[in-house]
């Protein structure tokens, strides 16, 4: 039993080596490896922010008193609003075609005279919904100045009986970073992953290569093992790249314990490898490979993982098709550990999922890779 598995390492371990020495002569490998998807985080992490303020509001202030005058301060004050012209209610779907504000906030004659006489003095805002988020943000942020602005002018002894503070834990700012990063780094690393090894077995194939290693007495589990080890030392790699450049570019905290947010990594990174290999294998090109591996893996990380879009308010045939892409499971997981510091008894579901996904996929690999040419 120790001399097979002796020479079973041995042949893996050969195996590893030639993969690695391609990498090494392909530079391109470690570029789409290492250099990409740091480039891609940075891009991400710094463009897509759903952190929305100095919004562009404009004011048609028709009272021109200095209640008014408070009340458009209220709104610029803080910085959450910022005002780009005065205009006209009736200019309101012009600004808005021409993007320019994204807010109109309109204040009717008679506003200092009717707080004056302590009667309801109603304003407007007018809001340009073709975007959703921000008009939603638009309200909100309106919402909360208009709010402490009644206060402020009905004084301390109207003030409600019961207060709530409102207290937001592990991202206290709402930084959109925070939120992305985690989400980021599945996305990243599968596509790196599977385009890595889409590529591995379909490019031997069209070199002709393959009909030495059929000649050899390596068999196909030490074939695809060997394969995957290099580029799985890669992936870790790149794992920590992004993690490092995440916290110390944007700040992301780490709470939880590093060994299990490695154990993530490193089942995703396998199953991810393993999923790119299998295609190869099937598709014996590597152009369709290519695409192959583009379209399983960057469509469902971004748009079903809960990346961007929480999985509770898909449909539930979109819910169901989520519980088999792995990166939904590394997503939720890398939350969970670096920003709530949760440990094994919470994240032993992720982690059995990735391990079930690697198993299953290796497994499918190994079984399709057929020892003929034909």
């Amino acid at each position: 039993m120790s001399a097979r598995l002796s020479r079973f390492a041995t042949r893996v371990g050969a195996m590893s080596f030639k993969e690695a020495l391609h990498v090494r002569r392909d530079p391109r490998t470690l570029y789409l490896a290492l250099v990409m998807p740091v480039v891609m985080l940075l891009l991400f992490g710094y463009g897509v922010s759903f952190d929305v303020d100095r919004l562009p509001l404009a004011v048609a202030d028709a009272d021109q008193s200095d209640r008014s005058r408070e009340l458009v301060r209220a709104f610029t004050s803080t910085h959450e609003f910022e005002q780009v012209a005065r205009a006209a209610p009736e200019e309101a779907d012009a600004l808005f075609r021409r993007g320019r504000a994204n807010a109109v906030l309109v204040i009717p004659w008679g506003y200092a005279r009717r707080l004056a006489a302590g009667r309801p003095a109603p304003v407007e805002l007018l809001v340009d919904g073709a975007d959703g988020t921000t008009a939603n943000q638009v309200l909100a942020k309106a919402d909360a100045v208009v709010r402490a602005e009644a206060g402020r002018l009905a004084g301390v002894a109207a003030a409600p009986p019961v207060r709530v503070d409102v207290l937001t834990r592990y991202n206290p700012a709402g930084r959109s970073a925070v939120y992305l990063v985690p989400g980021l780094a599945a996305y990243l690393l599968a596509i790196a992953a599977v385009l890595l090894t889409a590529l591995a077995v379909a490019g031997e194939w069209e070199r002709g290569s393959m009909e030495q290693l059929f000649a050899s007495p390596v068999g196909r589990l030490e074939i695809v093992l060997g394969k995957l080890l290099p580029y799985l030392a890669i992936g870790l790699v790149q794992f920590l790249l992004v993690l490092t450049v995440g916290a110390a570019v944007f700040e992301v905290p780490i709470l939880g314990n590093l060994g299990l947010i490695f154990a993530l990594g490193l089942l995703f990174l396998s199953g991810m490898l393993g999923q790119g290999l299998f295609i190869s294998v099937v598709t014996r090109n590597q152009l369709v490979a290519t695409q192959a591996g583009s379209l399983s893996s960057l469509l469902p990380s971004m748009l079903l993982s809960g990346m961007l879009f929480p999985i509770e308010n898909m449909p539930a045939p979109l819910q169901a098709i989520s519980r088999v892409v792995p990166a939904r499971y590394l997503v939720h997981g890398l939350r969970g550990a670096m920003l709530k510091g949760n440990g094994l008894a919470v994240l032993w579901p992720d982690l059995a999922a990735l391990a079930a996904f690697t198993l299953v996929v290796l497994a499918l690999a190994t079984a399709r890779f057929q020892r003929r040419l034909a």
